[in-house]
């Protein structure tokens, strides 16, 4: 048996499997990031191991006779949190998540050390990095800073509670702009340029190694056997990867949850930082990924959810899927949390345009879910350098339930999506993988493997050539509005 945890942004989720990979039970318990200033986003790092042994306390009690089976643990998690722990490991402030936007500043400064150091860190420093929120820390808050003796991602920190162990996996410290991609390492250059020091930073391991064991008094909570292995992890769209199977060069996929990435494997770090392309270590040793990075996937049709009186986001879907005929009249920007891939712009904000007295709420949320599709279109472009699509993209994370949206996706991107059993786990099903791996001495290549397709969501080449007007006018509402951006969001 084993075991997965993926610390998401607004959901934790753990998955309990056999060794044939059947789910035995999982629990899923929600996160909600605080926004106490314009550009913040933050959560209090407590929250998530809280949520972790709920979930772990809900499955001991659904599954006792398999939590007393499990071997491993795997970890995955958000990318990017600076959690900064002082002497005795408690945090010295709320922890600063991925769709942070203060460091903006910062990040500017750093870009300005040249394309050379990026091209090492894999990428243009951008404010949602571990290390610009590093240097605004030192600046903005002194004395927070001095109390730091320890930086951890949100993964780590689970596992610095579970088993007292300070580590992190290559593929999780790619994303801090800290890491020297090509040599697997933090880079020191980076490091003194964000402000901080090498003793701050956690010792690295691959994402199959094992880092750690549960705690005994937490295995006797759980009813889980002493000695179990913590694999080292991932960050959550590696996860995704391996648990898609996506580690070969030139596999794909789109991950679709809070954020959304347009992720392809590779064999060598190729960097590509003018492209804004994010270019890290993969979850096996010798791989790595170049990642187009969109902070708004499902995110703004929760918003919309919210908005528009708290109906699911499944319920809103079902009302525009029973409305539609076609691209809507109404045009939308996604970009309620700023934006990096194409526009590296904290500042950007969400939007809609062609309202009328007519207007419904399933033409809104139309609007929204297209718009999101579209920043797909500049994702999958960017990574593709303008060139011909892939035959075919794997779609994984909480967006894919709908098959409607996937069909609107794959119509939008004229592309074929491939849904796999596992697609809506993502990154926890990868956890487990690393698990297995950490804890059994087996070929990755037997192991990280593609899992059975559940379906293949078919483009409609119709509403393809629809939907092109639509997706230039998309960009050319970007273009209009990125004047107006600082009156409305600072």
């Amino acid at each position: 048996m084993l075991i997965g945890v993926d610390i998401g942004t607004s959901a934790m989720k753990v998955v309990l499997v056999d060794d044939g990979e059947a789910v035995v039970a999982d629990a899923e318990l929600p996160l909600r990031p605080n926004h106490p200033a314009p550009l913040w986003s933050e959560n209090d790092p407590e929250a998530w191991w809280r949520a972790v042994c709920d979930g772990l306390d809900k499955l001991a009690a659904t599954a006792p006779r398999a939590m007393a089976a499990v071997r491993a643990i795997g970890l995955s998690g958000q990318m990017h949190a600076l959690v900064a722990l002082d002497a005795e490991d408690r945090a010295v402030r709320p922890a600063i998540l991925w769709n942070d936007g203060r460091s903006r500043a910062e990040a500017a400064e750093l870009a300005g050390l040249g394309l050379d150091l990026q091209r090492r860190t894999g990428v243009l420093p951008m404010p949602g990095f571990t290390g610009p929120k590093l240097l605004w820390m030192a600046r903005q808050e002194p004395d927070a800073f001095r109390r730091t003796r320890t930086v951890l991602l949100a993964k780590d920190y689970v596992r610095l509670k579970l088993s007292g162990e300070r580590a992190t996996d290559v593929s999780d410290a790619a994303g801090t702009w800290l890491l020297d991609q090509a040599r697997r390492n933090w880079c020191d250059e980076a490091v003194a340029a964000c402000g901080a020091s090498p003793e701050m930073l956690p010792r690295l391991v691959e994402s199959p190694e094992p880092c750690g064991v549960v705690r005994p008094e937490l295995a006797a909570r759980w009813g889980l056997p002493r000695g179990v292995i913590i694999a080292g992890g991932a960050g959550d769209v590696a996860a995704g990867g391996i648990g898609v199977g996506a580690v070969q060069p030139g596999d794909a996929f789109i991950s679709l949850g809070t954020s959304a990435q347009v992720f392809v494997a590779d064999d060598a770090h190729r960097p590509q930082p003018e492209l804004l392309v994010h270019a890290f270590c993969h979850a096996l040793p010798a791989r790595w990924f170049r990642m187009a990075a969109l902070l708004n996937g499902a995110s703004p049709l929760a918003a919309a959810a919210q908005w528009t009186g708290g109906a699911s986001v499944a319920t809103l879907l079902a009302e525009v899927e029973a409305a539609y005929t076609g691209p809507s009249r109404l045009l939308a920007l996604p970009y309620i949390t700023g934006e990096r891939t194409p526009h590296n712009d904290p500042l950007a904000r969400g939007a809609i345009v062609g309202l009328t007295g007519d207007t419904s709420r399933a033409d809104v949320v139309q609007a929204i879910a297209e718009s999101v599709a579209f920043s797909l279109v500049d994702g999958l472009d960017v990574l593709g350098g303008g060139g011909a699509p892939p035959p075919r993209l794997a779609l994984i994370g909480g967006g894919a339930r709908s098959t409607f949206w996937a069909k609107m996706i794959a119509s939008v991107l004229g592309v074929p999506l491939v849904r796999y059993s596992s697609s809506e786990r993502g990154p926890a099903f990868g956890a487990v993988r690393l698990a297995r791996l950490a804890s059994g001495g087996e070929d990755p290549a037997a192991v990280v493997v593609a899992p059975p397709i559940a379906d293949t969501v078919e483009p409609d080449l119709g509403l393809h050539d629809a939907y092109r007007p639509r997706v230039e006018a998309f960009r050319a509402l970007y273009q209009a509005l990125k004047p107006v951006w600082p009156s409305v969001s600072l």
